[in-house]
């Protein structure tokens, strides 16, 4: 299953590759696998998208594994893909070059925690949840929630954020200082543990969110936040998906300070309902988080819940034990799996936008009248505090009329999202997926200024070619 990406990339020299590989082998031994199942496993597979793999993987323990791995590489100028845990969607881990698949998993030290300080220094390979368990007894916790146990370097790279960002901001936001290995095998250090700077360049945030094009993650210097004192858990269903984009948006202008504020429509409750053994309305759903002291998380309940009626919601139910508020939040984290098993054997094409959120509302009405005009079934699930949502198209992969069908809804939904000042993609990023899309949100002058960047940072091409930017 896949739908192949054309590309004008040239693969290695059949003898550099060799050569590459034959030096990899003598560095690393058993640490090089060049098997085609572990291959396989290490290019993508949880889309739509045509699965590449990699010619070889290496398995880093240390940076200087990856300085290594990218000298020799540089040499023979054959491609490197940094592999976190392979959560991402639009394809960032394939290897449409082939290639040296750099797998980060072992590089999972916490290294140092800073409490007193609200920071801590970490290996790419550490996973959300490891360090919020590695956290937990010291009061403070890291809070960007992408729903996979993705690792922080990945996260990093995509420029993740999720369920929290309408409270705690994204990767962006939460990315004190970086070491990059750059194309030569020499280090990068882009900022200290100061909580500002302006001193040179923003070269943290030039890599946060380029996906692995410009060089490799080594470690990070992270925010951490303190553990709120209360958390509670909410649910209310709505009448209509409008009714319920209409509550978020007054609830961010009032400025009631939600933690999380997520929109599931019928479909998606109906899923959830059946694959998490729910019995949540089968309407649309807004599920809430609010943190904060024991009298501030019940004012911030009790006020939403006078904006929920003043837009048609239904009972509005809230809890802070611990089980409830994980069974609920589970269920919006299975979201996936959920939409898959409503339709064996179907492919699911993940795809997501983010528009003011102003015009929220208009947009997610729009794309549900699109799905019913197109005769295609897409449960929609949204960050909807920072305008940002995300549809599950199921589609028949051989049944090229559907596809066509598909391919027509996604596009509307970037063209609605941009025609609203939005983006293509809140945080799935450009991947190989959503290249075409960039030209017409940011021109062909932001995309030659990031074709300059590349050829500046990466002259050889070998870190992660064929994504984000658009061939010329």
């Amino acid at each position: 299953m896949g739908i192949k990406i054309t590309n004008n990339l040239k693969r290695p020299e059949p003898r550099a590759l060799a050569s590459a590989i034959e030096a990899l082998a003598a560095r690393f031994g058993n640490r090089l696998i060049t098997s085609q199942a572990v291959r396989e496993q290490h290019a993508h597979t949880t889309t739509w998208l045509e699965s590449q793999p990699p010619d070889a993987v290496v398995m880093a323990q240390e940076t200087s594994d990856i300085q290594d791995v990218v000298r020799i590489c540089a040499k023979y100028s054959v491609p490197v893909i940094a592999f976190g845990t392979g959560t991402s969607l639009e394809g960032q881990v394939n290897a449409p070059a082939g290639g040296v698949c750099i797998d980060l998993r072992d590089m999972n030290k916490v290294l140092e925690v800073h409490a007193e300080d609200l920071d801590c220094v970490i290996q790419p390979g550490v996973t959300r949840k490891a360090l919020n368990e590695h956290l937990r007894d010291q009061g403070v916790f890291f809070p960007i929630d992408p729903g996979a146990d993705a690792s922080l370097g990945g996260m990093a790279s995509t420029r993740a954020s999720g369920t929290n960002a309408v409270r705690y901001g994204t990767m962006r936001d939460n990315v004190l200082a970086l070491k990059v290995v750059r194309g030569d095998g020499e280090i990068i250090t882009t900022g200290t543990r100061a909580k500002k700077s302006s001193a040179g360049y923003d070269l943290t945030h030039l890599f946060i969110g380029a996906e692995g094009t410009l060089g490799i993650i080594s470690e990070l210097t992270i925010k951490l936040r303190g553990i709120p004192e209360t958390i509670a858990a909410a649910a209310c269903s709505f009448e209509s998906v409008r009714g319920a984009c209409q509550a978020t948006i007054l609830a961010i202008q009032t400025g009631i300070p939600v933690a999380r504020i997520e929109l599931l429509n019928a479909e998606q409750v109906r899923a959830c309902n059946s694959y998490s053994k729910l019995s949540l309305p089968e309407t649309p759903l807004l599920l809430l988080e609010f943190h904060g002291s024991e009298n501030e998380v019940s004012e911030q309940s009790r006020n939403f819940s006078e904006i929920a009626k003043e837009c048609g919601g239904g009972d509005f139910t809230w809890t802070t034990r611990p089980e409830d508020r994980t069974k609920l939040w589970q269920a919006r984290h299975d979201a996936y799996w959920a939409v898959k098993a409503l339709r064996p054997g179907a492919g699911v094409v993940a795809t997501d936008v983010c528009v003011p959120i102003s015009r929220l509302a208009d947009c997610v009405t729009e794309t549900e009248a699109d799905l019913k005009r197109l005769n295609l079934r897409s449960p929609i699930v949204g960050h909807v505090g920072d305008g940002n949502f995300h549809c599950s198209l199921l589609c028949d992969v051989e049944d090229s009329d559907e596809m066509a069908r598909g391919e027509e809804f996604m596009h509307r939904l970037v063209e609605r999202a941009q025609s609203m000042g939005g983006t293509c993609t809140g945080e799935h990023g450009i991947g190989q997926g959503k290249q075409k899309y960039l030209k017409t949100e940011l021109g062909c002058e932001a995309i030659d200024a990031m074709r300059a960047i590349k050829q500046a940072l990466d002259p050889q091409n070998i870190f992660n070619p064929g994504k984000i930017i658009p061939a010329a």
